[in-house]
């Protein structure tokens, strides 16, 4: 019995132990968890960072999971489940807005737009916002940036969500894209790759880019506590350095070179979708180049989260940004 108990442990350590070998996993240095909000070609310098070893050449090893959604992301932060997260900054106002000890500190920005596209099912000749009137809008999650950009562009256009269309918002993250493939919606807010996979499909085509339409937002920031900031200074100074060698990098270089380095993280797709995903990003402006989050990119995004209802005030941003690690990494990387 008790050699049969041994056997299972042992198995089951083996198993873990090959787990945590996967992709951003095993090595020398110090450990550091990141938990990314979703799997998506929007966090390519995220994934360059690790492929390329920049964060290895900064004496960091780093254990990549994907938290899938906002809200479960911050749960895995604020329980100590990961140290860092890679998230929305509005998860970290929603924090700040409930009044804590030790609030969320952004620290490094890895994207400045939304990396949301808007896809048509039937398209009959040119689009146009107005006919999005009296449609079914499959969209996201409430109170979440694509969401709320998403209901900030469509007010710039003269569109009210709540009464000038059917906004559908009860289906998880996850099964937003396979909802709209089985046949909800007319038109439906996705991320990269799946806008491309489902253009190459046949199953709609992208008439419009939230990113482009709601401007400049610390729309995917890595953040963590203020107690783990205060105890590990240099190893959040080693992880900003390590993420602004991987902008500049995904700035000097190809959509195709980009698309080589982080085709590992998306095994399941097509070559060619990872360098058209990368491309759209790239040309749109949507990976930062810096880590630096900046004053109007903050004051647009509570603009946008203001227009949503979701934000109780407005928040300074020296309340909850901490820009000095993401100054010192581009300093010293010049």
């Amino acid at each position: 019995m008790h050699k049969r108990w041994f056997g299972m442990m042992l198995t089951i350590l083996i198993v873990c132990g090959m787990a945590l070998a996967g992709c951003g996993g095993g090595g020398s240095g110090t450990k550091v968890k990141i938990g990314e909000v979703t799997r998506s070609i929007f966090y390519a310098p995220q994934y360059v960072a690790i492929e390329q070893g920049f964060f290895k050449e900064e004496g960091l090893d780093v254990e990549l999971q994907t938290t899938f959604g906002g809200d479960k992301t911050m749960t895995a932060l604020l329980s100590g489940a990961i140290d860092v997260a890679l998230v929305g900054s509005e998860t970290s106002i929603y924090v700040y807005q409930q009044g804590t000890d030790d609030p969320v500190i952004n620290f490094g920005q890895l994207t400045q737009t939304d990396g949301t596209f808007l896809m048509a099912r039937d398209l009959d000749g040119e689009f146009d916002w107005n006919m999005l009137k009296d449609s079914i809008f499959l969209g996201q999650r409430k109170g979440g940036m694509p969401q709320m950009a998403g209901e900030f562009t469509l007010r710039n256009k003269g569109i009210d969500p709540r009464t000038d269309l059917e906004l559908i918002q009860n289906i998880d993250f996850a099964n937003i894209a396979s909802a709209f493939a089985s046949g909800t919606g007319q038109f439906v807010q996705l991320f990269e790759p799946q806008a491309s996979i489902f253009e190459k499909e046949g199953k709609g085509k992208v008439v419009a880019s939230f990113g482009v339409e709601s401007g400049h937002l610390p729309y995917t920031v890595f953040m963590t506590k203020q107690s783990y900031i205060s105890k590990n200074k240099e190893t959040v100074q080693k992880f900003t350095n390590a993420l602004y060698k991987a902008q500049q990098w995904v700035d000097s270089h190809s959509a195709e070179e980009i698309a080589d380095v982080i085709i590992p993280y998306f095994k399941d797709t097509e070559r060619d979708i990872v360098v058209s995903s990368v491309k759209r990003y790239k040309e749109q402006g949507t990976y930062a180049t810096d880590p630096i989050l900046d004053e109007q990119e903050w004051n647009n995004l509570l603009d946008v989260m203001d227009q949503a209802g979701e934000l109780k005030e407005r928040v300074s941003r020296d309340k909850i940004v901490d820009n000095s690690y993401a100054e010192k990494a581009k300093q010293s990387g010049k």
